[in-house]
């Protein structure tokens, strides 16, 4: 496909690696003349220094050719222009980052009125992850992901202790027919493989036929144990701490936003209804045990500054609270993240890329996709012609450590596979892939030449 970013800042230059490993060919618009010199250097791309908003820019591209444009510049103004113009010229599918809470409230007006296809909101995105995490996670009572046959739970090891100190060759024995296909360890997710050991308080994702887990989900979940969520405290009252406190509260959940701007506090109260908006430094211990705390059911640090919300999470976490929710935007945190012993840890960029990659990719290759603590994706493809993954071994793919072959549909038959499975075109195929792989998730789903993935 011909594909337009427009903006080449964080999100623009992470989407563009990842279309590339799907074999699309991209042109980057931006000012920068610099920026574009060094992304020129870097990948193999066509790059055109100018202001995206200029429709002879867009006429000069022959953007009516394009199958997609997404503008990513530093305005939400910018790019629903920039959009919209592209749409009108006849760019077949045009995406725009929109970030203002204030756009929020009128998206279906904006979609409709400006003939944009996609609106996209990165604080919106995580903020649904971590909304889905507080509240499914206390009502969800059965399989998460379900596809035919197949379904995936998640519980605590606690459930099943016995499994603590096995590695996954010897868990089968005991989990016959299922896989494991995804840990949680402190906040972080593992893809495991042969080796990878059970610990003391992992969580466990299971994939297996619908049956198996059904009887699975009887014996570790206790009835009526996930419905007492009822405090929740924010640290940081920007766009995903006022989009979560509004979810939240609508969910009948008590809520408490500490913002250490006066002027944001005014705002916040102003724009959100039972909510308890406290102006003051988050960061500040006693201010924190003074708002009591230690009697929150959830622990969330959404503040622009990562070092602070890793260290309020750990903080939180000392102090016994159930659920504690980090959002960190940098990449170079991700072993440190390991080792800090939080419920959840986010990357807003890595949660938008994937929307957006599975947004372009359509119905077509990808029949359902859904994030597991906005770090990994899982999701069931319809294998095609010349994709990587198809007419060869499992084992044969090496696949990289962040992706596996979770289950393999074909017909009405369902399986969970092994090295020797061989996956046929028109198989309904179940993966899971951590979102820092999309790009060599890209290169295994790509069709359309019949090079091997092994020479990636």
């Amino acid at each position: 496909m011909k594909i337009a970013v427009v903006g080449a800042g964080k999100l623009g230059m992470r989407v563009t690696n990842a279309l590339l490993g799907g074999d699309h060919a991209v042109t980057v618009i931006d000012k920068n003349e610099q920026t574009l010199q060094k992304l020129g250097t870097q990948m193999d791309v066509m790059t055109v220094t100018a202001d995206g908003k200029d429709t002879s820019v867009l006429r000069d591209i022959h953007i009516s050719s394009f199958d997609f444009l997404l503008a990513s510049t530093d305005s939400d103004e910018k790019n629903i222009i920039i959009a919209s113009f592209a749409k009108k010229m006849g760019c077949s599918h045009v995406m725009a980052r929109v970030r203002d809470p204030e756009h929020m409230n009128q998206m279906d007006f904006i979609r409709d009125n400006m003939n944009i296809d996609y609106l996209i909101n990165p604080d919106m995105s995580i903020t649904i992850e971590i909304y889905k995490y507080l509240v499914e996670k206390y009502t969800l009572n059965n399989g998460i992901f379900q596809s035919g046959k197949i379904s995936l739970l998640e519980f605590n090891v606690s459930k099943m202790p016995r499994l603590i100190g096995m590695d996954m060759f010897n868990i089968a024995s005991v989990l016959e027919g299922t896989l494991v296909v995804a840990i949680s360890r402190n906040g972080k997710i593992i893809i495991p493989h042969g080796d990878t050991t059970i610990m003391q308080n992992d969580g466990l994702y299971i994939i297996g036929e619908r049956a198996r887990i059904t009887d699975l989900s009887r014996m570790v979940h206790e009835k009526g144990k996930y419905t007492d969520l009822q405090k929740v405290m924010i640290v940081g009252g920007g766009k995903t701490g006022l989009y979560l406190a509004k979810m939240l509260t609508d969910f009948n959940i008590s809520v408490k936003i500490i913002e250490r701007s006066k002027e944001r506090c005014f705002y916040l109260a102003e724009h959100l209804e039972n909510v308890m908006v406290l102006h003051g430094d988050g960061t500040d211990v006693s201010l924190l045990e003074e708002e009591s705390i230690d009697d929150m059911d959830a622990f969330v640090t959404a503040t622009g500054f990562d070092e602070d919300n890793l260290l309020l999470a750990l903080m939180a976490k000392d102090r016994g609270i159930e659920d504690v929710i980090a959002k960190v935007s940098r990449a170079t945190y991700t072993e440190l993240i390991s080792n800090l012993g939080v419920d959840m840890v986010l990357n807003p960029l890595d949660i938008t890329v994937s929307n957006i990659m599975r947004t372009i990719q359509g119905s077509k290759r990808v029949i359902s996709s859904r994030l597991i603590q906005g770090q990994a994706e899982i999701m069931e493809i319809v294998a095609a012609p010349h994709m990587k993954l198809i007419d060869k071994p499992i084992k044969q793919l090496r696949l990289p450590n962040g992706m596996l072959i979770a289950a393999v549909r074909r017909g009405n038959e369902a399986m969970i596979p092994n090295g020797d499975t061989v996956i046929r075109q028109g198989d309904r195929v179940i993966l899971i892939c951590l979102l820092s792989e999309v790009t060599d998730l890209e290169k295994i789903l790509r069709a359309g030449k019949a090079t091997d993935f092994i020479g990636r």
